[in-house]
C-alpha cells in the first residue's frame, strides 16, 4: 500500500533558536555491506529482528520486490517472492516479456520472539493483503479482503497485528488477533489513518491521520474501556509524519516540515512526551524540534538508539552526499557519523546499537551495517 503523501505546509511559525555549531565527526568501529555489493538490483528498508541477529530487507528487480532474510554475518536465510497459486480450474501460463505476474512484497514487522514476521504482498495478483512468514519459512496469507490491507505492525507483547485497511472506504486502523483470527476495527473513518506503531508496552498505537495536504500525530488506546477517542499530539498546519516510540516508551519522535522559512520541502525531527503533556502546535511544539535539514524516511520513521536519548538520521546535504548524523535529544547537538557511504537512507537501529541503512554504490542501492563506538 503506497500512501499518497503530498508534502505541503502552510504559514510559518516562530523561528528555531540559533543552531549550535556541529561537533566533530565520529568514526564508527566498522562499516560494511550486509551482503556482497552487486549491480542490477536495489536493496532497501532493512528491519532488525528483535534480538538483532537477523535483518529482513526489500530487494527490487524491475517491478518485482522480494523480501530477503539474512543473518548478521551475511548468510542468506530465505528469499520471499510470493506467488499465489492459480484458482481451481485455471492454468498458470505466462509469456515472459508479454504477460507476467508482478510480485510486490514489503512492509516487514517482526514478532516479539524474532521467529516470524508479517509483511504486505500482492501475491503476484494485484490485491494487497497481509502475509505471515512462519518460523520454518512457510508463508501464510492472514487477510483476504478485496480492499488493500497494509502497514502491518506486530505488538511487542502480544500476537496481535495493527494494520491499515481500505475496507471501510477510507484508511482505518484494524487489529488482528492471530490466536483467534479475530479482526477488530479501531477507528471510524473520520479521516484516513496511516502507519500504526505499537508502544513498547503494547497498550497504545501512534498513527498519522489526515489528508494529502496535512497529517497530524494521534495516539489510540485500543484496550481502554469505555473507549476513548484518538488523542492528538500535533494540530498545526504543518505536515507531521511517521511517529516512532522511544525504546523506553517515554517519548515519540516524528518528522515535521515546520521550519522558519515555511518551505514545505525542508524537514525536521520533533520529539514529544508520550504522555501527551507537550504542546500540539505553535512555539511550544516548534521548541521540540531536535534536528533540522533532515531527509524524511516515511517507510521507517526516525531511528531511535537503544538508550532512548539519541536518534540516527540522514541530513539533507547533497554536496556531502546526504551523510548520517546522530542527534542528542536533550542537548539538541548533532554529530556526523563518518561512514564513507553516499546517498544514505532507511536508517534503523538494532537492540544492541548496530545501525543498518541503505547507501548507493554506482547508482545501485545496497544495505550496510555499522557499529558506533560506545
Amino acid at each position: 500500500m503506497r500512501s499518497l503523501l503530498v508534502l505541503f505546509a502552510a504559514a510559518a511559525l516562530p523561528a528555531f533558536a540559533e543552531e549550535q555549531a556541529e561537533p566533530a565527526g565520529v568514526e564508527p568501529q566498522f562499516v560494511r555491506p550486509l551482503v556482497p555489493v552487486a549491480a542490477g538490483r536495489n536493496d532497501s528498508n532493512p528491519v532488525w529482528s528483535p534480538v538483532g541477529d537477523m535483518l529482513a530487507f526489500e530487494r527490487s528487480r524491475g517491478d518485482d520486490k522480494e523480501i530477503l532474510v539474512v543473518r548478521l554475518n551475511g548468510d542468506m536465510v530465505q528469499t520471499i517472492h510470493q506467488q499465489s497459486p492459480p484458482a481451481q480450474g485455471q492454468s498458470q501460463f505466462f509469456f515472459p516479456g508479454v504477460v507476467e505476474q508482478t510480485s510486490y512484497n514489503s512492509g516487514i514487522s517482526w514478532s516479539p520472539d524474532g521467529k516470524r514476521f508479517v509483511f504486505m504482498s500482492n501475491g503476484g495478483e494485484g490485491n494487497y493483503d497481509l502475509y505471515l512468514r512462519e518460523q520454518d519459512g512457510r508463508i501464510t496469507r492472514i487477510t483476504s479482503d478485496k480492499e488493500k490491507d497494509g502497514h502491518g505492525h506486530w505488538s511487542p507483547v502480544h500476537d496481535r497485528i495493527a494494520f491499515i485497511s481500505g475496507r471501510s472506504g477510507k484508511g482505518d486502523v484494524y487489529s488482528l488477533d492471530l490466536a483467534t483470527k479475530t479482526t477488530t476495527r479501531l477507528t471510524l473513518g473520520e479521516q484516513p489513518y496511516l502507519y500504526p506503531q505499537w508502544s513498547p508496552d503494547g497498550k497504545r498505537l501512534a498513527v498519522i491521520r489526515g489528508s494529502n495536504e496535512n497529517h497530524d500525530i494521534y495516539v489510540l488506546e485500543p484496550g481502554r474501556s469505555p473507549p476513548v477517542p484518538p488523542r492528538p499530539f500535533s494540530t498545526w498546519r504543518y505536515d507531521d509524519l511517521r511517529p516512532v516510540w522511544s525504546p523506553d516508551g517515554k517519548r515519540l519522535a516524528f518528522y515535521t516540515n515546520y521550519n522558519p522559512a515555511g518551505d514545505p520541502k525542508v524537514w525536521a525531527i520533533a520529539v514529544v512526551a508520550a504522555d501527551g503533556s507537550d504542546p500540539t502546535e505553535g512555539e511550544g511544539l516548534a521548541a521540540r524540534v531536535v534536528a533540522t535539514d533532515v531527509v524524511p524516511d516515511v517507510e521507517r520513521g526516525p531511528a531511535w538508539l537503544p538508550d532512548s536519548r539519541r536518534i540516527a538520521y540522514v541530513r539533507d546535504e547533497r554536496q556531502a552526499y546526504n551523510p548520517i548524523y546522530i542527534a542528542d535529544v536533550d542537548s539538541r547537538a548533532s554529530s556526523l557519523v563518518r561512514t564513507g557511504t553516499k546517498m544514505n537512507h532507511d536508517i534503523t537501529c538494532s537492540p544492541g546499537g548496530l545501525i543498518a541503512f541503505r547507501a548507493q554504490v554506482d547508482q545501485w542501492d545496497q544495505v550496510y551495517v555499522a557499529k558506533l563506538k560506545d
